[in-house]
């Protein structure tokens, strides 16, 4: 018995070094497998806990009728528009809070105040200034990513040691080259690292949105099913959001936030 193990860990290691993606896989096995024991048992009622089967039969029959697909872009689309605006402008706003005493001073303590206010809390007035539509979801998501990249960047530029600034003026650098050549290279890692937190938070503040004020989108898709009593389809929404999510974050923005730590000397694991 102990050979048998000793070998099947063997062949699982050998896998998940061959093809790394598998052994993200293997945690799920046994939540799945629990789940389709608890439906077989039937210890709930199938209309409040469906089955595997069921929730991938669902997911076909979505697919098949382009309802998914649709609702999938729409979401996509939003994220994606809600997060360039705030990157484009929290990343010059970080850069200047961090590099300015001045900017700081003033700017700092509002940083800390909106801050506070959760993005959701917004949603009240968004609705009344632009009704339910794109507009509200997308001051909604630039409010909620805004924030951690303004913060990261502001640390980033904080940690570039004051000597390096001092080199680059020394050897003739403008203000312009040493913001270029040093200021955002030094802080480019926790920049990153602000943009892997920041669309986190963006994906749960839109999918809230939707659920909200949403017309269409994976949030609207749950809170439809909700009013039609469909758990199946509740659960395959949540199923969806925590795939793509996954994908997008270890796929995608790890791999980026990795490569730039090495490349600038701070390597993160």
């Amino acid at each position: 018995m102990k050979t048998f193990l000793l070998k099947t860990w063997s062949h699982y290691l050998r896998l998940t070094t061959q093809w790394p993606s598998i052994g993200t896989l293997v945690p799920f096995i046994p939540l799945v497998v629990g789940w389709w024991v608890v439906t077989r048992l039937q210890l709930f009622p199938s209309a409040f806990l469906p089955g595997p089967a069921e929730v991938l039969r669902s997911f076909g029959t979505l697919v098949y009728t382009g309802v998914l697909p649709e609702y999938l872009q729409d979401s996509i689309v939003r994220l994606a528009i809600g997060s360039f605006w705030g990157i484009v402008l929290g990343i010059p706003l970080g850069i200047l809070v961090g590099l300015s005493q001045r900017a700081h001073k003033a700017l700092w303590p509002l940083l800390m105040f909106f801050q506070a206010i959760g993005d959701i809390a917004w949603l009240p007035i968004l609705v009344i200034w632009f009704g339910y539509g794109l507009t509200t979801m997308t001051v909604v998501i630039v409010y909620t990513v805004i924030f951690p990249v303004i913060l990261n960047t502001v640390l980033g530029v904080r940690s570039i040691p004051i000597n390096m600034h001092r080199a680059a003026l020394s050897l003739g650098a403008s203000r312009l080259r040493m913001l270029w050549e040093v200021v955002l290279p030094g802080a480019l890692p926790n920049i990153m690292t602000g943009l892997r937190n920041g669309l986190g938070y963006g994906w749960r503040a839109l999918i809230a949105t939707e659920i909200i004020v949403g017309t269409s989108g994976i949030g609207f898709l749950m809170f439809d099913a909700r009013r039609a009593g469909s758990v199946v389809e509740i659960l395959l929404g949540m199923i969806i959001l925590g795939i793509l999510w996954y994908i997008v974050d270890s796929w995608i923005l790890a791999p980026i936030e990795r490569a730039t730590g090495q490349r600038w000397g701070l390597v993160t694991k």
